[in-house]
């Protein structure tokens, strides 16, 4: 097990979380730092050249066969000029060869490099899905929990679908976001409403109480643009990564609420926020 250090043991640590500039890449600091934390595990280069090359689909070098500094240099060469999707794929697969606490102490240090680095991706559950700021973090977590409670299943796949979505690499899949955070709202909305086959766009005319006044426009605005962009999209018009994430953390928030409304819940901690 990893033993903390002098800052964190005597409590002066804290993340320097840096504003998200970087998804569609992976920096020069990142791909060097990926062997700094494989090898602190006390693995070789020689372990983590077999992963590189099984990913990246390159066979090893049969000339090297020392691992400092050949297969080292092997191994730095194939994670500096790979795509930059690979490298989050790397990631992945080194996670998947290690034992329970070396993968959590690999994914630790991984996650503080991201938080500290202003890179827009996170590991959970050995997977390397999109990250967004503090809010939107807070507002996917707590409307899992949330869906949880209330036995809202089909909603609780749509949201995390609509994450997946925004996870692809190398391209997002914005509409596919959309339209899962849409469908997610709109189960939880029947649910509330008692109305199980209307549309969220049915639902907001036949119950504008939904959510108290003038909340209520937020779920037509929201309904509107998705509609717009997500389902009758115009050549040329598409949206960006930033406006799913918008209407995914939107979504979320909307979703936390009726979510509570229909269980009867109230909040119950700190990691419970409401963000209305």
């Amino acid at each position: 097990m990893k033993k903390d250090n002098f800052s964190k043991r005597q409590g002066f640590h804290s993340f320097n979380r840096k504003e998200i500039v970087v998804r569609e890449e992976a920096p020069e600091g990142l791909r060097g730092f990926i062997r700094m934390a494989f090898y602190n595990l006390k693995k070789k280069p020689s372990d983590l050249r077999s992963i590189a090359s099984r990913v990246l689909k390159i066979p090893p070098d049969r000339n090297n066969w020392s691992d400092y500094p050949n297969i080292d240099y092997e191994v730095e060469e194939h994670l500096e000029n790979c795509q930059w999707f690979k490298v989050y794929d790397i990631i992945e697969a080194i996670i998947q060869s290690l034992d329970r606490q070396q993968a959590l102490d690999f994914t630790d240090e991984i996650n503080e490099y991201f938080i500290e680095n202003g890179i827009g991706w996170k590991i959970e559950n050995g997977l390397v899905e999109t990250r967004g700021d503090e809010v939107f973090e807070t507002a996917v977590k707590t409307v899992e929990k949330v869906l949880e409670t209330a036995k809202l299943p089909t909603a609780k796949t749509e949201i995390k679908e609509a994450l997946k979505d925004l996870s692809r690499r190398p391209e997002p899949d914005i509409t596919g976001a959309i339209q899962h955070s849409l469908a997610c709202l709109e189960c939880v909305a029947r649910e509330v409403s008692g109305n199980k086959k209307a549309t969220l766009g049915e639902l907001i005319k036949k119950h504008p109480n939904i959510v108290p006044k003038p909340l209520d426009a937020a779920i037509e605005k929201i309904w509107g643009f998705t509609s717009e962009q997500g389902r009758h999209l115009k050549e040329g018009n598409a949206p960006d990564y930033l406006e799913a994430e918008l209407v995914v953390e939107l979504t979320a928030a909307i979703s936390t609420y009726l979510g509570k409304k229909l269980s009867g819940t109230t909040k119950t901690s700190e990691d419970d926020d409401l963000l209305f």
